[in-house]
């Protein structure tokens, strides 16, 4: 029986590597982007040459989804729902500095719309699909948090850490509400992937906190969401930290 996955924010960095890994394991994939439908497109391309070079078939496409725009986000998950779907993986992000002094009420909002209030939106709409998933422990749930939102906050990022605890905060409730149908987990990144515009200076010191002594990677993110949504069907309602132990220190 095929299995389908949604993939936000697939055009590149650690959406395109979670598209990559599963379509090597021989899911279908509805991949979302923002801006960057060349990418995206390519992603889905690379996606079905991942899967034939395992002897697997992959149907991937890609589609426009802005996050901020919440009646898109509703529609584009009930029309998912009605294919049928098997997981909903919530890689993309709005990922914004905000020094203090600086925050006005529009880009609080707009942080908490695109990384708390939408992705609530995209689980509600498509939770009726996964709920039918024939996947042993049900159909699955997995979103990228911040281990920065769970205890570690940094500055210049309050609007951001906010939307990310909110986004902790979902993932319980919705392990109870989609219990025992849907699994719904997070994944808590320190750093798999820096935003290219990161101070050298700031990689460095970051990075020389990190017990194992380096970044994460894309892939690393991507072999996590195969695993939690492929062999791990008695875990949900956790955040789990992907950090090379950062949290620690």
């Amino acid at each position: 029986m095929g299995r389908t996955a949604i993939v936000t924010g697939a055009a590149r960095r650690v959406g395109r590597a979670v598209a990559l890994e599963l379509a090597a394991a021989g899911w279908d994939l509805l991949l979302t982007y923002r801006s960057r439908r060349e990418e995206a497109e390519a992603t889905a391309a690379d996606a079905a040459k991942a899967a034939a070079e395992r002897g697997r078939t992959c149907r991937a496409e890609a589609s426009h989804l802005e996050l901020e725009d919440l009646a898109a986000v509703e529609r584009f998950g009930r029309q998912a729902a009605e294919r049928g779907i098997d997981a909903l993986v919530l890689s993309a992000a709005s990922y914004r500095r905000t020094p203090f002094g600086s925050i006005d009420a529009d880009s609080a909002e707009r942080e908490l719309r695109a990384n708390s209030v939408a992705p609530l939106l995209l689980a509600q709409a498509t939770a009726p699909a996964l709920a039918r998933s024939a996947l042993e422990g049900g159909g699955a749930i997995v979103a990228f948090g911040d281990i920065h939102a769970a205890g570690r906050p940094r500055r210049a990022f309050a609007p951001y850490l906010m939307s990310k605890a909110a986004l902790h905060a979902m993932v319980e409730v919705l392990a109870l509400e989609l219990a025992p149908a849907v699994r719904v987990n997070a994944i808590a990144p320190g750093v798999v992937a820096w935003p290219d515009d990161a101070p050298a200076e700031e990689r460095a010191a970051y990075e020389a906190r990190i017990p194992l002594a380096r970044p994460g990677t894309p892939a690393d993110a991507a072999r996590l969401v195969r695993s939690i949504v492929e062999d791990m069907p008695y875990v949900t309602g956790t955040v789990i930290r992907l950090d090379g132990g950062r949290s620690l220190r």
